[in-house]
C-alpha cells in the first residue's frame, strides 16, 4: 500500500526559472521528491490568463520549463511532469469550483489584489486572471494533493484552496476534497541583484539556473552590497546584503561563512573577495545543472515525450476525482 503523501507543484511558463525559483520552491521539491508522490505542473492555461494575446511567448517557453525541472534534477520516473491543458478535467473541476466563490472573495485575495496592481490590470481585468485562485484550487484538489511547495506570496492562494475544499464537502456531504499544507522554504524570499526587491524577469535583476559562468560571474559582481561599506576596512552590514542572502542560501561551508559575516562586519574584508566567494559557490551549485541541461538539450523529443507521458498518468487521477466530484454533486447523470 503506498502511504506516500501527494504534492501538486508547478510553474507558469513565461520565462527561465531562477535562484529565487528554487529556493522559493524547486529545492524542496528535489528534496522531497523521493519521499512523497509529486506532480509537477507546467501552468500553460494560468499563463494565458495574462498572456492570452501571446499564446507564442507560453509555448515557447514549455520546452524551457521542462528543461530547466529534468536539469535541477527531478526525476521523471518517480514524479508526473505535465502541462496543464493535457488534462482538461481541470477545467471541468474550475468551473463546479467557480460556483462556491464569491466574486468578491476573489477581489480581497492579497496574492490577486498586488498582481493585478503589478500587471496594471486595474481598469481591464480579465475574468481568466481574476479566477485563477479558483483554477488553482482545482489543480491542487484534482490530485488531492496534501502537500503544495510555495512562496510566502502564494500562501492566500492556499487558503482560498482549503476554503473551496470545505465548502464542497459542506455543501454536497461529502469527504470528496481534502485539504492541502504549504510547504514553505527554509529561506525566505531571494532578494533581486539589485537589492532592491524580490528575483523578477521584468526588473533584470535574476541570476538564471541556466546562466553560463561568463553570465554570473558578471551579474555577481555588479551586485549590491553594504552602500557604507567604502573601503576594505569599514564595518559592513551582513544584514540586507544581497550577497551574504545568496551565500546564506547556497553555501554549504556554515562554519567558513560564520567566520567570513564576522570579519566583515568588523571591517578588513573587502566586497570583492565576497562576491568571489559567492561565485565559487555558485558554479559549485549550477555546473552539474547546467551539465545535466546540456545532456538534455541534445534531446528535445525526449522531453516533450516526459511531459506527454506524464499528461496521460495525471490524467487518470484527475479522471477519478472529477468521477467522485460528480457523484457527490448528483449529477453523474448515467451513473459513469
Amino acid at each position: 500500500m503506498n502511504d506516500k503523501k501527494t504534492i501538486l507543484t508547478g510553474d507558469r511558463p513565461t520565462g527561465k526559472l531562477h535562484l529565487g525559483h528554487y529556493i522559493g520552491s524547486l529545492e524542496n521539491r528535489v528534496k522531497m521528491q523521493h519521499e512523497c508522490n509529486q506532480f509537477i505542473m507546467i501552468a500553460d492555461m494560468q499563463a494565458l490568463t495574462d498572456n492570452a494575446e501571446n499564446p507564442q511567448k507560453v509555448r515557447d517557453n514549455i520546452l524551457e520549463l521542462g528543461l530547466d525541472y529534468l536539469s535541477i534534477g527531478l526525476d521523471p520516473k518517480i514524479n508526473t511532469i505535465f502541462i496543464q491543458s493535457s488534462v482538461p478535467e481541470l477545467s471541468d473541476l474550475t468551473m463546479f469550483y467557480l460556483n462556491l466563490v464569491t466574486v468578491a472573495r476573489l477581489q480581497r485575495n492579497p496574492t490577486v489584489k498586488t498582481e493585478i496592481a503589478q500587471k496594471g490590470f486595474e481598469k481591464s481585468l480579465p475574468a481568466g486572471f481574476l479566477i485563477y485562485p479558483v483554477s488553482q484550487a482545482a489543480d491542487i484538489t484534482a490530485f488531492k494533493a496534501q502537500l503544495v511547495p510555495v512562496g510566502e506570496d502564494q500562501l492566500p492562494m492556499i487558503e482560498q484552496t482549503n476554503e473551496v475544499v470545505r465548502r464542497f464537502n459542506h455543501t454536497y456531504n461529502s469527504n470528496v476534497l481534502v485539504e492541502c499544507e504549504a510547504v514553505r522554504s527554509s529561506v525566505g524570499r531571494l532578494i533581486g541583484t539589485d537589492g532592491k526587491s524580490k528575483m523578477s524577469k521584468s526588473l533584470n535583476n535574476t541570476i538564471y539556473l541556466s546562466d553560463s559562468s561568463e553570465e554570473v560571474k558578471k551579474k555577481v559582481m555588479s551586485m549590491m552590497t553594504d552602500p557604507n561599506h567604502l573601503r576594505v576596512e569599514d564595518p559592513g552590514k551582513v544584514e540586507g546584503n544581497p550577497v551574504f542572502e545568496y551565500l546564506t542560501a547556497f553555501d554549504k561551508d556554515k562554519e567558513g561563512l560564520g567566520d567570513l559575516k564576522t570579519r566583515y562586519q568588523k571591517g578588513g574584508v573587502g566586497d570583492v573577495e565576497v562576491k568571489k566567494r559567492l561565485i565559487e559557490v555558485l558554479e559549485e551549485f549550477l555546473t552539474p545543472i547546467r551539465e545535466r541541461r546540456a545532456e538534455f538539450e541534445k534531446k528535445p523529443e525526449e522531453v516533450m515525450n516526459i511531459l506527454k507521458e506524464g499528461g496521460q498518468k495525471a490524467r487518470l487521477v484527475a479522471q477519478q476525482t472529477l468521477k467522485d466530484v460528480r457523484k457527490a454533486m448528483n449529477i453523474n447523470y448515467f451513473n459513469d
